[in-house]
């Protein structure tokens, strides 16, 4: 018996020897093969080439921004991001360079997956569009349904076909928040809220049922102007007049009745659209227009994001001869700190600026905006960058793109010159503290605090007690000071007097045109007016734009282009570009966003140069 398990004790072991010597195997394989996976990413070079006479598919997928976070790829694989995103400038150099590239012969504009953008945003694709029909190619647009956004885009295009079945959904714009005083009521929260500012109404869903008429005056205002333009411009490209939109929005139920309910032959017969056509009728179309690809059997094309990827080496390309302007990107909410790409950090925004002020190669700088605030204390310690680097000699122009209000506004007013679209939203030139209070919360539970301290202001900040009298006499002061603190740098940056700055401040906001108008910013147009407005104070007559970015280690970039490789080769391709829908829309209904940037806000002040409204979607 002893010889028996003797025996099999021996056969287990070298069993197990066996396993652990093909676990190490496997492993180092394993190991060897991520290694090589690796080093084939980071030396990759596709010997691919953009094929002749095809068309460009111009599909973009979620929002339009002004800088990309950098996607978690987990996020990818487990469905948790439900916001994708994709570079505004990217758009523009891909459909510049297109206008040039003889192997491009149309652009299709397949906006389905589009969601989001703001309309200043849009309109600065469509002069890309515009410059693209200019060099002599055709645009085509082909859609199931066009919503806002994508229409604005799709009107652009020399022949627009739209599905049978489809319609185009264009309804104005509109600020619709949720208030709730009544609900903080009866969960018996105390928000005590310190602002300065007539129209500084951030903070109203907290602590009314309704907009304020002040609130209504100010939207209603800048809502008109943005309305207009986006009117005005599809009406020019469609060849209609601008009050059969209204008319026709209006009066949306009588039209359809005419067509016997058919949306899409309403959109033919209102010159929305050129022609309904099915997805393989669209197809046969372009396979006329640009040949058939063999292998695919259908007409030669080539994504949007891959073309990028073959023409990224000569968007780059610069020459040392040249002049350089240095462009920096501020997107997202102000935040004290470092922060990543998609937000504003007082910290890192600091430093990317500094950087551009001590680089002997950089000749000018563009600061670009869109930011609806933060922190104040963060902005402040941003704007004092923008003013030392001016002073240092070096122009610094500063161009807004869809907002750069209060916050975002601030860390403008000490550039040589301010650029905004006509329909930037703008100004909101004010500041605010709010503080809740859960006391009577907790004593409807039978909870109470209770205690001693050393001074009138110990425990102040003990969301659980009654607000302390000092403290709140201290935040209305600091509040009331800022305030003043914001309107002066106004009045310094752009040269007016406070009186004058104090008329057009208390917290309204303001669209670019308007702003223009009142001396807030000094002329209209878009990045590209910006940057040459840059080069002229610098007196360059050739130069290139270089964009400033925080350095990053070997390690970084290595995840960066994994994050990348995996993402475009693996994920998107089984991703649904509709998946997430429902989050979307759960979003918009909970105020997500905003609870996000409220979540975000550190200022170790409490004070912030924030407009909510301008950061949410209209």
């Amino acid at each position: 018996m002893a010889k028996i398990l003797s025996s099999m004790g021996r056969f287990l072991q070298k069993t197990w020897n066996l396993i652990t010597l093909f676990r190490r195997v496997l492993g180092n394989l394993l190991f060897l093969s991520f290694l090589v996976l690796l080093v084939g990413i980071w030396f990759f070079r596709s010997d691919e080439q953009v094929p002749t006479g095809a068309a460009l598919v111009f599909a973009p997928v979620g929002n339009i921004v002004e800088q990309t976070a950098e996607p978690l790829l987990v996020d990818r694989f487990f469905g948790g991001t439900v916001r994708q995103e994709v570079s505004l400038g990217d758009l523009i150099d891909g459909i510049d360079h297109a206008a040039g590239d003889e192997n491009i012969k149309i652009l299709l504009l397949d906006l389905r997956s589009l969601e989001w953008a703001g309309i200043s945003k849009l309109q600065e694709v469509g002069v890309a569009l515009k410059r693209f029909r200019q060099s002599g190619k055709e645009i085509v647009a082909f859609g199931e349904y066009f919503n806002q956004q994508q229409y604005y885009l799709a009107a652009h295009a020399d022949r627009i076909y739209l599905h049978p079945m489809g319609r185009v959904w264009i309804s104005g714009y509109g600020v619709y928040r949720k208030y709730l005083q009544s609900a903080l009521e009866k969960l018996l929260v105390q928000l005590h809220v310190f602002r300065v500012g007539t129209y500084k109404s951030a903070l109203e869903p907290f602590f009314r049922n309704d907009m304020s008429a002040e609130a209504k005056e100010s939207n209603t205002a800048w809502l008109k102007v943005l309305w207009e333009a986006y009117r005005n411009d599809i009406a020019e490209l469609r060849g209609i007049d601008p009050g059969d939109v209204d008319a026709w929005i209006n009066a949306m139920d009588v039209y359809l009745a005419k067509e016997d309910g058919d949306a899409g032959r309403m959109a033919v017969n209102l010159g929305l659209v050129d022609e309904l056509k099915t997805r393989d009728e669209v197809r046969d179309e372009l396979v006329r227009l640009v040949g058939r690809d063999k292998k695919t059997e259908t007409y030669k094309q080539i994504s949007f994001t891959r073309y990028l990827d073959l023409v990224s080496s000569e968007l780059r390309k610069t020459e040392s001869q040249r002049g350089k302007v240095g462009m920096i990107v501020a997107r997202g909410v102000i935040m004290d700190g470092k922060q990543p790409a998609g937000r504003i950090g007082g910290d890192s925004m600091a430093s990317l600026i500094q950087r551009a002020r001590r680089n002997p190669e950089i000749d000018a700088l563009v600061l670009r905006i869109n930011s609806g605030g933060g922190s104040a204390l963060a902005s402040e310690i941003i704007r004092r960058e923008v003013e030392l680097t001016r002073v240092a000699g070096k122009p610094v122009v500063v161009s807004m793109s869809s907002v750069a209000a209060s916050g975002g506004y601030w860390i403008a007013v000490s550039a040589d010159r301010i650029w905004a679209l006509p329909t930037t939203v703008t100004g909101s030139i004010g500041i605010f503290a709010a503080l809740p209070t859960f006391e009577r919360s907790l004593e409807a539970l039978g909870i109470h605090t209770d205690g001693v301290g050393t001074t009138k202001l110990a425990g102040a900040f003990d969301l659980s007690r009654p607000l302390n009298p000092l403290l709140a006499d201290i935040l209305q002061r600091s509040i009331e000071r800022g305030y003043r603190q914001f309107v002066n740098r106004v009045a310094e940056g752009r040269q007016l007097d406070p009186a004058v700055v104090e008329k057009v401040a208390q917290g309204r906001v303001w669209a670019g045109k308007t702003a223009f108008e009142l001396g807030l910013v000094d002329a209209l147009g878009g990045l590209e007016d910006a940057v040459q407005s840059a080069a002229s104070l610098a007196e360059l007559d050739e130069f290139d734009v270089v964009p400033i970015e925080a350095p990053q280690t070997a390690r970084e970039q290595l995840l960066k282009k994994l994050i990348r490789f995996l993402v475009r080769t693996v994920v998107d391709e089984t991703h649904s570009i509709h998946g997430g829908e429902q989050l979307r829309a759960a979003g918009a209904v909970l105020g997500i966003e905003t609870m996000e940037i409220l979540r975000a806000l550190n200022d170790p002040l409490h004070t912030y140069a924030l407009c909510l409204m301008c950061s949410e979607p209209y």
